[in-house]
């Protein structure tokens, strides 16, 4: 080595600190997210939400069977039953803006308090509940955060799985005061420092590329001292701000895709989840017009899987069948895919595509995420990969497993 040692000294210290920088901002994904969000007005909060939207999505199931056993078959569509008998939603938000409207102080007041009843008695089941405020904006501020303390108040404190979700982001600063409130509101309600978390929803263009060329969103990720849980997209409002006209607003214009792949980038290994937004086309209506909306929610869902999009919004009891049936189909066809792949890397076989650790991660990623949603079983995995158990996959997943 010509180098002298003073000088591989400074550079060593200097990747250190870059390292544990990085390893700062970019600590890893994080399991267990869910497939969805419904989202259902904070005005008609109610602990048995989830048992009337599963009944709803059952019986809708049940009225076009036929149809759904074309699109999946009818192993998955009998798992898909069961779950919206005792697990339709995994993840409640309440919402408190668009979705609500203004309806006067006292109004609000009393909505607010009664919402944070029912989230504090929601089943287990839903593992993951809050409400979306108003805006951070000069005009709505006060009645943002005024519902906010309410929800908080009528709950008793933080219900388990509790986030909020700060709509009409445009601006990093607005993650910053996002903290601030948090950090006021745990002081106000004696609750342990960072127990409030709360997501933002990317629904305008400079959300996305400020004023300066950069990437708001990875900003406000950043700024967001670990209290930033997800990034939601907003598809509606996203669409208009773009200037797109309303009969090609959806989850698949190319804004949409450009939106979501930044957000997407901006999120990569931060531990940050990304949401897709809604569809506005509900299946309600005749046996036809329920048919097509049924086959393009699940086409929709579907892509959105296929491009990592891994939870998307729900707005009706009917979007729950076509996203566990979705949902379910694409995992367990990643399962026949993946498996086979991660058999030979264990055994450290050939074949046609030879995978190396980052890609053996990502296969065991893609098969722990059917396990978690319930796609299918670890007796379906070893069955096809025997060494794949779940602490196994879980290595892999975390690039601990040794090499031959």
């Amino acid at each position: 080595m010509t180098l002298p040692p003073d000088f591989l000294a400074s550079i060593g210290a200097r990747l250190r600190d870059v390292d544990a920088d990085l390893a700062r901002h970019y600590p890893g994904d994080r399991a267990g997210q869910p497939v969805h969000t419904a989202y259902v007005s904070g005005a008609d909060a109610a602990k048995e939400l989830p048992h009337e939207w599963g009944t709803a999505a059952t019986e809708l199931a049940d009225r076009h069977a036929d149809l759904l056993t074309e699109l999946a078959g009818a192993d998955v569509l009998a798992r898909v039953r069961d779950t919206l008998a005792q697990r339709p939603i995994q993840d409640l938000r309440l919402d408190f803006e668009d979705g609500y409207g203004t309806r006067g102080d006292e109004v609000e007041d009393r909505d607010a308090l009664h919402a944070g009843q029912v989230l504090a008695t929601l089943p287990a089941t839903v593992s993951s509940r809050g409400i979306r405020i108003k805006g951070l904006t000069a005009a709505e501020y006060g009645r943002a955060l005024r519902t906010l303390d309410l929800v908080l108040e009528g709950a008793g404190g933080v219900p388990e799985g509790f986030v909020f979700t700060v709509p009409k982001i445009r601006v990093a600063e607005q993650a910053d005061l996002a903290v601030r409130v948090c950090e006021a509101l745990e002081s106000a309600h004696g609750l342990p420092s960072g127990a409030l978390r709360f997501e933002l929803q990317i629904e305008s263009p400079q959300a996305v590329i400020a004023a300066d060329g950069t990437a708001t969103v990875a900003q406000a990720i950043h700024r967001s001292a670990g209290r930033c849980s997800g990034l939601h997209y907003g598809t509606y409002d996203y669409s208009a701000a773009c200037g797109i006209s309303p009969q090609f607003q959806s989850l698949e214009h190319p804004v949409a895709d450009h939106a979501k792949a930044v957000m997407q980038a901006a999120a990569a290994q931060t531990g940050v989840w990304v949401c897709d937004g809604s569809t506005q086309v509900a299946p309600v209506g005749t046996d036809d017009e329920v048919a097509a909306a049924v086959s393009r929610h699940f086409r929709l869902v579907t892509r959105s899987l296929e491009r990592g999009y891994y939870q998307g919004w729900d707005m009706h009891p009917g979007h729950l069948v076509t996203r566990w049936l979705a949902t379910f189909t694409f995992f367990r066809g990643a399962l026949q895919a993946a498996a086979p792949r991660i058999d030979r890397y264990l055994q450290r076989q050939g074949g046609a595509v030879v995978d190396e650790p980052a890609t053996a991660q990502a296969l065991a990623t893609v098969v722990l995420r059917g396990l978690d949603c319930g796609a299918f079983g670890p007796e379906d995995v070893t069955a096809l990969a025997p060494a794949a158990t779940v602490d196994v996959l879980n290595s892999l997943r975390e690039r601990k497993l040794p090499t031959k």
